[in-house]
C-alpha cells in the first residue's frame, strides 16, 4: 500500500473543466483509505470543482472544512501555489470525450485514456456512495447510488481495457473494441448523470459557473486569452525548494506547441508507419528524434550508436526529406516518413525528459519524502534504457540492473507504482541517476 499523497486532477463535464485533489488509497491504522476534496452533506457527498488551479489554491490555503482536512499531507499542500496544483496529463479526464475515443482506433493513447477515465470515475462513485451496505441476508437493500457506474465497471467489455492495447488486435481485437462502445452507448449517460449530482462546481460556494470557461474554447486561447486567474506553467519558471515542490507534476508540458488533437491526429500516420517522434530532454537541452523498434531491439534517427536530436518537427522534417544515410533509411516504410508532411509530434508517452527525474531524487532528499511516488521512474528510465540499447552503454546497462539500488526503485515501482520515494533512498539514487543521463547524453547529437 502506497504512503499518503494528494494529486490534482481535472475534471471536464458538460463543456466545464474543473479543477480538484484526490487522495489515492493509503493505509492509516490497518484501514485503507482514499477520497476526494469534498464535503457530506446529509446523505449527499459531493467533489467540490474550482475553474483554475490558482481558484484550487487560494481555497486549499484558506479552508480546513472538507474531507482532506485530516489528511497526512494535507499541511504541505495548504501551501503550494497554482503551479503545483496544476494537473499533468495523466490525470486529466475528458469525460465529455468518452464516446469520440470510442470511436477512434484502438491504439495504445485511446485504450489508455479510456481506462484511465473510467477508473477515476469508479474511484469517484467509491468515495461519494453514502448509501448503507447491504447486509447479506437482506435482499431488499437497494444497490447504492451508482448502479449504473457498478454496472459499467462490472461489464467484460470494460475489464479488457485493463489488458491495454493487445486485447483489441486483429479481428476479434475489433470486435472487442466495438464491444466496449456498445456497452458506452448503453451506460455512459446514466454513469454521467448519476456522478454530476455529486459534482459540486461552486467550489465549496467560493466560485459560480459563469468562472468557468467552455472547455471547448480554453483550447484554442492564447496566454494573452486567458482570464486573470488561469495559470499557464513555464517550464523556464525557478523552481519551489524545500518538501512542497515534491507534490508538483512529474512530467512537465510537452516543449513542443501543439493541442492534444493535433497530437491525437499527427500519431495516427506515425502509428501506421511504425516510426514514433520521441522527445528527449537532457541537461545540455531538448530535442525531438525517431525511434522504431526493428526485433523489439529500439533503432533512432542516427548512425554509429549517436542520436539526432532537432529543435523541433520543421528541423527534423527537413532532415528526413534530405540525402544525409543514417539507421532508419533500410526500414521499409522509410519513404512515407522522408515524404510526409505531418508533423512529428512525439505524444506524452513518448517524451523523455531525464532532468526531471533528477530534480525529484533531489527535492525527495531535502525533505519531500512521502509525496513522490515510484511512478517518476517508469517513463525516464523507459528512456534511458532505449537509448542505452541502440547506443551500446554497457554502463548504463549496469546501473539499471536488477540487483543495483536504481534497478531495485524500479522493481519496487513496478510491483507497487505507488509507494512512495524516502529521503535516504533518493539521496542514494540521485548521484546514480545523473551517471546514467550523463552517459545518454554522450550518444546525443544536436543537429540544426
Amino acid at each position: 500500500m502506497a504512503r499518503p499523497s494528494i494529486v490534482p486532477i481535472a475534471l471536464t463535464l458538460d463543456d466545464r473543466t474543473g479543477y480538484t485533489l484526490w487522495a489515492p488509497p493509503w493505509e492509516e491504522d490497518g484501514e485503507e483509505w482514499q477520497a476526494f476534496l469534498g464535503t457530506t452533506e446529509g446523505d449527499v457527498a459531493k467533489v467540490h470543482l474550482f475553474p483554475s488551479p490558482a481558484a484550487l489554491a487560494a481555497f486549499c490555503r484558506t479552508s480546513t472544512d472538507h474531507d482532506l482536512a485530516d489528511h497526512p499531507v494535507w499541511p504541505v499542500v495548504q501551501g503550494l501555489g497554482a503551479a503545483d496544483l496544476t494537473p499533468d496529463d495523466d490525470h486529466r479526464y475528458d469525460l465529455d470525450g468518452v464516446y469520440d475515443i470510442a470511436a477512434e482506433s484502438p491504439d495504445r493513447w485511446a485504450v489508455e485514456e479510456l481506462a484511465a477515465t473510467i477508473d477515476i470515475v469508479s474511484r469517484l462513485a467509491e468515495c461519494l456512495d453514502t448509501s448503507a451496505e447491504p447486509e447479506d441476508d437482506d435482499l431488499d437493500e437497494p444497490d447504492g447510488q451508482f448502479e449504473a457506474v457498478a454496472e459499467l465497471a462490472g461489464k467484460p467489455e470494460i475489464g479488457s481495457l485493463g489488458l491495454g492495447a493487445e486485447a483489441f488486435a486483429g479481428r476479434s481485437g475489433e470486435d472487442a473494441w466495438l464491444g466496449v462502445g456498445g456497452v458506452l452507448d448503453e451506460l455512459w449517460e446514466d454513469v454521467v448523470e448519476e456522478l454530476s449530482e455529486h459534482l459540486d462546481w461552486t467550489g465549496a460556494g467560493s466560485t459560480t459557473l459563469d468562472a468557468y470557461p467552455a472547455a471547448s474554447e480554453a483550447e484554442e486561447l492564447g496566454a494573452e486569452d486567458l482570464p486573470d486567474d488561469v495559470v499557464l506553467v513555464d517550464d523556464d519558471e525557478p523552481e519551489a525548494t524545500g518538501p512542497a515542490a515534491g507534490v508538483r507534476t512529474i512530467a512537465r508540458g510537452g516543449r513542443i506547441s501543439a493541442s492534444p488533437a493535433e497530437v491525437a491526429e499527427a500519431g495516427r500516420f506515425w502509428e501506421s508507419v511504425g516510426i514514433l517522434p520521441v522527445e528527449v530532454v537532457v541537461p545540455e537541452g531538448a530535442g525531438v528524434t525517431l525511434r522504431c523498434y526493428v526485433e523489439d531491439v529500439a533503432r533512432f534517427l542516427g548512425r554509429d550508436g549517436e542520436v539526432f536530436l532537432f529543435d523541433g518537427p520543421e528541423a527534423l522534417a527537413r532532415f528526413c526529406k534530405g540525402t544525409e544515410d543514417h539507421d532508419l533509411t533500410e526500414i521499409a516504410s522509410w519513404p512515407e516518413v522522408a515524404d510526409t508532411d505531418v508533423r512529428a509530434l512525439p505524444a506524452d508517452q513518448d517524451r523523455y525528459d531525464l532532468t526531471e527525474l533528477s530534480e525529484v531524487l533531489a527535492e525527495v532528499a531535502d525533505g519531500a519524502a512521502g509525496l513522490v511516488d515510484h511512478r517518476a521512474f517508469a517513463q525516464p528510465v523507459e528512456g534511458a534504457r532505449d537509448l542505452a540499447e541502440y547506443g551500446g552503454l554497457a554502463r548504463v546497462e549496469e546501473l539499471l540492473a536488477p540487483a543495483s539500488p536504481l534497478g531495485q526503485a524500479i522493481a519496487r515501482g513496478e510491483a507497487n507504482p505507488g509507494a512512495t520515494l524516502r529521503a535516504e533512498d533518493a539521496a542514494v539514487l540521485r548521484p546514480l541517476w545523473d551517471e546514467v543521463v550523463t552517459q545518454v547524453g554522450g550518444t546525443l547529437v544536436f543537429r540544426d
